[in-house]
């Protein structure tokens, strides 16, 4: 996610350059043409651009609202987990005890084991949303992009929890599993009472909705529809401005039509980056902010002092 009010220019750069190049030779061939070599008088009125654009702008606009609702359900989801981990954490801490004193350090290491795997569980759900789908893969190279591997849940497991979860088809799932299993084996030996199973319980059915509502967003695309005509229109439009302005603005019309095609071409930009928020790039969810977040805020209900530091690069905290 970019926190910075401004945007770095090469990084705009990066992502439009190529467009803004046909822009600018466009313009450049239409202007030699017309008033150079005077071979071409192909002039456009003003009424049909300003009506194209004012079809554009509507059509833009409806996609980018659209896009940002879905990245915005994306970040409420992960607000979500970030409450339900500190209730969680609460819950293990003070719902599970002891019946005996004989047991305390015993129920203090099982809920050590499942605080832990809780953290492990949002980490891989952060890379378990992060893998790319074939239909999401684009041909544009990423500025920035974080590792996406199981390897930072390694030190919040043990070595044949890892092993395990590491080829499942669902890992993080199998994570609720394990904790649900766990939460049995307390209620079974008497550690926690019917009242409170039923209480964690429904804790951990919500870290199933919220994995549910995560992944219907990954696996559903934004209508492609959208996306693609958008492309299509602003090409048009852009191919269109340099034969309306050519006539009266003679060698003006090239900047001019380069400026309002880089405009069109930034709006339907911000929808398309903001359309998939789990897809490991500059305008996603944070969800590697979020998950340190919530590893912090669990560690420190456990009394772990060891938080991790977070990573912010160039303003863009991923």
């Amino acid at each position: 996610m970019i926190v910075n009010r401004n945007l770095k220019w090469h990084m705009i750069f990066h992502y439009t350059w190529k467009s803004m190049l046909y822009y600018i030779i466009l313009s450049v061939v239409v202007f030699l043409l017309h008033d150079h070599f005077q071979i071409m008088h192909l002039h456009l009125p003003f009424n049909t651009i300003s009506a194209l654009s004012t079809a554009l702008a509507i059509f833009l606009g409806f996609k980018n609202n659209n896009a940002y609702d879905r990245w915005w359900e994306g970040r409420k989801i992960w607000g979500l987990l970030v409450n339900y981990s500190r209730a969680w954490t609460r819950q293990l801490i003070n719902m599970i005890l002891p019946t005996a004193p004989s047991e305390a350090s015993e129920v203090k290491a099982f809920q050590k084991r499942m605080v832990y795997r809780h953290i492990a569980f949002v980490h891989a759900l952060r890379v378990f949303l992060r893998r790319t789908h074939g239909y999401n893969e684009t041909r544009q190279s990423e500025i920035y992009q974080e590792e996406n591997d199981y390897a930072d849940t390694k030190s919040f497991l043990s070595e044949r929890e890892f092993q395990l979860f590491c080829h499942k088809n669902n890992p993080p799932n199998y994570l609720l599993e394990l904790q649900g299993e766990d939460l049995r084996r307390a209620f079974e030996r008497g550690w926690v009472s019917d009242f409170r199973f039923v209480k964690m319980e429904e804790t951990l059915v919500e870290f199933n909705n919220i994995q549910g509502r995560s992944e219907r967003i990954k696996n559903t695309p934004f209508p492609r529809q959208y996306s693609f005509f958008s492309r299509v229109f602003v090409f048009i439009h852009a191919s269109l401005l340099p034969f309306v302005f050519i006539e009266e603005l003679g060698w003006v019309s090239m900047p001019i039509s380069v400026i309002i095609s880089f405009v069109f071409l930034c709006l339907d930009l911000v929808g398309e980056r903001s359309e998939d928020p789990f897809e490991n790039r500059l305008e996603d969810v944070p969800l590697t902010d979020i998950s340190l977040t919530i590893e912090t805020n669990v560690k420190e209900q456990w009394g772990d002092k060891d938080f991790p530091k977070k990573k912010n690069v160039e303003g863009v905290v991923l």
